[in-house]
Protein backbone atom coordinates (compact mmCIF):
# COMPACT_ATOMS: atom_id res chain seq x y z
CA UNK A 1 0.00 0.00 0.00
CA UNK A 2 1.47 3.33 -1.03
CA UNK A 3 1.86 6.33 1.27
CA UNK A 4 -1.04 8.21 -0.37
CA UNK A 5 -3.53 5.34 -0.05
CA UNK A 6 -2.50 4.72 3.57
CA UNK A 7 -2.97 8.42 4.35
CA UNK A 8 -6.42 8.42 2.70
CA UNK A 9 -7.53 5.34 4.67
CA UNK A 10 -6.17 6.67 7.99
CA UNK A 11 -7.90 10.00 7.45
CA UNK A 12 -11.24 8.29 6.77
CA UNK A 13 -10.82 6.04 9.83
CA UNK A 14 -9.99 9.02 12.09
CA UNK A 15 -12.96 11.03 10.82
CA UNK A 16 -15.35 8.11 11.32
CA UNK A 17 -14.03 7.52 14.84
CA UNK A 18 -14.57 11.22 15.58
CA UNK A 19 -18.18 10.87 14.38
CA UNK A 20 -18.66 7.89 16.73
CA UNK A 21 -17.23 9.86 19.68
CA UNK A 22 -19.56 12.79 18.86
CA UNK A 23 -22.51 10.38 18.73
CA UNK A 24 -21.55 8.96 22.12
CA UNK A 25 -21.53 12.47 23.60
CA UNK A 26 -24.93 13.19 22.07
CA UNK A 27 -26.32 9.96 23.53
CA UNK A 28 -25.07 10.89 27.00
CA UNK A 29 -27.20 14.03 26.87
CA UNK A 30 -30.37 11.99 26.30
CA UNK A 31 -31.70 11.24 29.73
CA UNK A 32 -32.69 7.67 30.42
CA UNK A 33 -34.41 8.10 33.77
CA UNK A 34 -31.25 8.03 35.86
CA UNK A 35 -29.75 11.32 36.99
CA UNK A 36 -26.36 12.16 35.53
CA UNK A 37 -24.35 15.41 35.34
CA UNK A 38 -24.28 15.34 31.51
CA UNK A 39 -27.98 16.26 31.57
CA UNK A 40 -26.90 19.81 32.37
CA UNK A 41 -23.99 19.87 29.91
CA UNK A 42 -24.19 22.79 27.52
CA UNK A 43 -26.36 24.81 29.93
CA UNK A 44 -25.07 28.39 30.21
CA UNK A 45 -25.48 30.66 33.23
CA UNK A 46 -24.94 34.41 33.39
CA UNK A 47 -21.67 34.78 35.31
CA UNK A 48 -21.00 38.50 35.77
CA UNK A 49 -22.43 39.27 32.34
CA UNK A 50 -20.74 36.38 30.51
CA UNK A 51 -22.58 33.21 29.45
CA UNK A 52 -20.58 30.49 31.21
CA UNK A 53 -21.05 26.68 31.17
CA UNK A 54 -22.74 25.56 34.38
CA UNK A 55 -19.95 23.09 35.17
CA UNK A 56 -17.52 26.05 35.46
CA UNK A 57 -19.45 27.83 38.24
CA UNK A 58 -19.93 24.95 40.63
CA UNK A 59 -19.60 21.30 41.48
CA UNK A 60 -22.21 18.99 39.92
CA UNK A 61 -22.75 15.48 41.27
CA UNK A 62 -25.40 12.80 41.67
CA UNK A 63 -25.83 11.51 45.23
CA UNK A 64 -28.33 8.90 44.01
CA UNK A 65 -30.10 7.74 40.83
CA UNK A 66 -32.85 10.39 41.07
CA UNK A 67 -30.99 13.54 42.16
CA UNK A 68 -28.51 16.03 40.79
CA UNK A 69 -26.88 18.42 43.25
CA UNK A 70 -25.18 21.63 42.12
CA UNK A 71 -22.98 23.35 44.67
CA UNK A 72 -21.77 26.69 43.29
CA UNK A 73 -18.39 28.05 44.33
CA UNK A 74 -20.05 31.43 44.99
CA UNK A 75 -23.28 31.42 46.99
CA UNK A 76 -24.65 34.47 45.11
CA UNK A 77 -24.82 32.26 41.99
CA UNK A 78 -27.64 30.10 43.44
CA UNK A 79 -30.59 32.14 42.09
CA UNK A 80 -28.84 32.67 38.73
CA UNK A 81 -28.23 28.92 38.30
CA UNK A 82 -31.81 28.18 39.38
CA UNK A 83 -33.15 30.65 36.80
CA UNK A 84 -30.95 29.19 34.04
CA UNK A 85 -32.20 25.65 34.74
CA UNK A 86 -35.83 26.79 34.63
CA UNK A 87 -35.21 28.80 31.43
CA UNK A 88 -33.58 25.79 29.72
CA UNK A 89 -36.92 23.95 29.92
CA UNK A 90 -35.33 20.59 30.73
CA UNK A 91 -38.37 19.38 32.64
CA UNK A 92 -36.63 19.85 35.99
CA UNK A 93 -37.71 21.91 38.99
CA UNK A 94 -34.63 23.07 40.91
CA UNK A 95 -34.86 23.41 44.69
CA UNK A 96 -32.63 26.09 46.22
CA UNK A 97 -31.88 25.51 49.92
CA UNK A 98 -29.44 28.41 50.35
CA UNK A 99 -26.29 26.29 50.04
CA UNK A 100 -26.85 24.20 46.93
CA UNK A 101 -29.44 23.40 44.30
CA UNK A 102 -31.09 20.00 44.31
CA UNK A 103 -32.82 18.68 41.22
CA UNK A 104 -35.07 15.66 41.59
CA UNK A 105 -35.17 13.90 38.22
CA UNK A 106 -38.75 12.77 37.61
CA UNK A 107 -39.52 9.27 36.35
CA UNK A 108 -40.10 9.04 32.62
CA UNK A 109 -43.60 8.38 31.35
CA UNK A 110 -44.15 5.79 28.61
CA UNK A 111 -44.95 8.58 26.15
CA UNK A 112 -41.74 10.46 27.02
CA UNK A 113 -39.70 7.25 26.68
CA UNK A 114 -41.06 6.76 23.16
CA UNK A 115 -40.21 10.38 22.28
CA UNK A 116 -36.66 9.84 23.54
CA UNK A 117 -36.29 6.63 21.50
CA UNK A 118 -37.45 8.55 18.43
CA UNK A 119 -34.87 11.26 19.20
CA UNK A 120 -32.14 8.61 19.52
CA UNK A 121 -33.13 7.17 16.12
CA UNK A 122 -32.92 10.64 14.55
CA UNK A 123 -29.48 11.23 16.10
CA UNK A 124 -28.34 7.82 14.86
CA UNK A 125 -29.47 8.57 11.33
CA UNK A 126 -27.72 11.96 11.34
CA UNK A 127 -24.45 10.38 12.41
CA UNK A 128 -24.81 7.59 9.83
CA UNK A 129 -25.16 10.30 7.16
CA UNK A 130 -21.98 11.90 8.51
CA UNK A 131 -20.13 8.58 8.23
CA UNK A 132 -21.43 8.07 4.67
CA UNK A 133 -20.30 11.58 3.72
CA UNK A 134 -16.84 10.75 5.06
CA UNK A 135 -16.89 7.59 2.91
CA UNK A 136 -17.85 9.63 -0.16
CA UNK A 137 -15.03 12.11 0.46
CA UNK A 138 -12.54 9.24 0.91
CA UNK A 139 -13.75 7.54 -2.29
CA UNK A 140 -13.39 10.83 -4.19
CA UNK A 141 -9.83 11.09 -2.89
CA UNK A 142 -9.21 7.48 -4.01
CA UNK A 143 -10.43 8.30 -7.54
CA UNK A 144 -8.07 11.30 -7.64
CA UNK A 145 -5.21 9.01 -6.61
CA UNK A 146 -6.08 6.75 -9.56
CA UNK A 147 -5.87 9.78 -11.87
CA UNK A 148 -2.49 10.64 -10.34
CA UNK A 149 -0.94 7.31 -11.33
CA UNK A 150 -1.68 5.00 -8.39
CA UNK A 151 -2.34 1.47 -9.78
CA UNK A 152 -6.02 0.61 -10.31
CA UNK A 153 -5.92 -2.58 -8.20
CA UNK A 154 -4.51 -0.60 -5.26
CA UNK A 155 -7.31 1.97 -5.61
CA UNK A 156 -9.91 -0.86 -5.71
CA UNK A 157 -8.43 -2.34 -2.52
CA UNK A 158 -8.50 1.12 -0.91
CA UNK A 159 -12.18 1.56 -1.83
CA UNK A 160 -12.95 -1.89 -0.37
CA UNK A 161 -11.10 -0.97 2.85
CA UNK A 162 -13.00 2.33 3.05
CA UNK A 163 -16.28 0.43 2.67
CA UNK A 164 -15.24 -2.00 5.41
CA UNK A 165 -14.47 0.75 7.94
CA UNK A 166 -17.72 2.48 6.94
CA UNK A 167 -19.69 -0.73 7.61
CA UNK A 168 -17.87 -1.20 10.94
CA UNK A 169 -18.60 2.41 11.96
CA UNK A 170 -22.29 2.15 11.09
CA UNK A 171 -22.51 -1.15 13.00
CA UNK A 172 -20.97 0.58 16.06
CA UNK A 173 -23.50 3.42 15.77
CA UNK A 174 -26.37 0.91 15.56
CA UNK A 175 -25.06 -1.03 18.56
CA UNK A 176 -24.71 2.15 20.65
CA UNK A 177 -28.21 3.32 19.66
CA UNK A 178 -29.71 -0.07 20.47
CA UNK A 179 -28.09 -0.04 23.93
CA UNK A 180 -29.38 3.49 24.60
CA UNK A 181 -32.91 2.60 23.44
CA UNK A 182 -32.88 -0.42 25.75
CA UNK A 183 -31.68 1.79 28.62
CA UNK A 184 -34.47 4.32 27.93
CA UNK A 185 -37.22 1.70 27.76
CA UNK A 186 -36.08 -0.06 30.97
CA UNK A 187 -38.39 1.10 33.75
Amino acid sequence: MSEETKKCLDQARESMNAAIVAFDKDLQKVRAGKANPQMLEGLKVDYYGNPTPIEQVGNINTPDARQIVIQPWERNMLPIIEKAILAANLGFTPQNNGEFIRIVVPSLTEERRKELVKKVKQETEQHKVTVRNIRRTANDTAKKLKDNGVPEDEVKKLEADIQKITDDSIAKLDKMAEAKEKEIMTV
